[in-house]
């Protein structure tokens, strides 16, 4: 099974939501999550499939309904961004030979690169040495950021789309995307437990080994929300992570927080998920 976790930077259309949810249902794949956020003017979808074709065929669907619909020079929101599909990771099941997919995926990454005239980064496992510096750098800067600057992907041109951006694609291991909302909009106080969590992470707590956090505005739900990907979720277990970020809501007067996961969860994560909200679709079994 090959796991495909695109992101798209539109959220505020529910006709093309629609039209994509329709493509994910007529395709050989199995859903696990396709939604919008209008604060973060963002869709996530997840599908899954015993062959990486068959994901790619989705994917490339997909861009069909979605890429036409975005335009990065009209987009706000307040999730960072560089490109129409921004980033999209493939996660594999147990795999025999991971340089073999890891070929396959340069080459999803290369033909999207020519189809959409978009520079093309690849991360994570099919990075090849040349992009661990400037990435980071890269994303900090924004669609706009890279406006007028000579790129050196490693697929399609060198100058970003004028309105799809650029997009980084790759081979990577398995990380939980999840938030704590709070119906509050004291944007402070969610930096500030963000920035807590990040200092213990370089601390060295164990509880947020691999924890990566941001405070962002929910301004269509006069709210705020603590937003983390745990990317190590074998070594750093769900719950104290919630337990940790509600407690903290309520000392700052936020309120307990409710939970939110993007995407997927694996079945061997709920034991020390319990506090995460989820449903059945987004549990993905096997050895992820």
């Amino acid at each position: 099974m090959i796991l495909a976790v695109p992101n798209w930077s539109f959220g505020r259309s529910k006709e093309l939501l629609r039209r994509g949810q329709e493509v994910l249902d007529s395709r050989p794949v199995q859903v696990h999550f396709c939604s919008s956020d209008v604060d973060h003017n963002r869709t996530v979808t997840a599908f899954s499939a015993g062959s990486l074709e068959e994901v790619r065929d989705t994917l490339f669907a997909l861009c069909e309904v979605f890429m036409e619909g975005i335009d990065l020079t009209r987009h706000s929101g307040v999730h960072p961004r560089i490109g129409a599909l921004d980033v999209c990771p493939f996660i594999p099941h147990e795999v025999s030979d991971m340089q073999t997919l890891i070929d396959q995926v340069d080459e999803v990454a290369e033909q999207f690169a020519t189809r959409y005239e978009v520079p093309t980064f690849l991360y994570e496992k099919s990075e090849k040495g040349r992009h661990e510096a400037d990435l980071p750098a890269l994303r900090r800067g924004g669609f706009g950021g890279l406006l007028g600057k000579e790129l050196k992907p490693d697929f399609g041109p060198t100058a970003a789309h004028p309105r799809w951006g650029a997009t980084v694609m790759g081979v990577r291991g398995f990380l939980v995307a999840l938030n704590v909302n709070f119906s509050s909009a004291a944007l402070s106080n969610a930096n500030a437990i963000a920035s807590e969590i990040r200092r213990l992470r370089s601390e060295g707590d164990p509880r947020f080994l691999g924890v990566r956090s941001l405070g962002l505005p929910l301004a269509s739900k006069e709210s705020v929300q603590v937003s983390m990907n745990i990317t190590l979720p074998d070594v750093t277990p769900l719950d104290p992570i919630v337990e940790y970020v509600q407690d903290r809501g309520l000392d700052f007067g936020l309120g307990r927080g409710v939970t939110e996961l993007i995407g997927v969860i694996r079945e061997r994560d709920l034991e020390h998920a319990t506090r995460v909200l989820y449903k059945p679709e987004q549990v993905v079994e096997g050895a992820y």
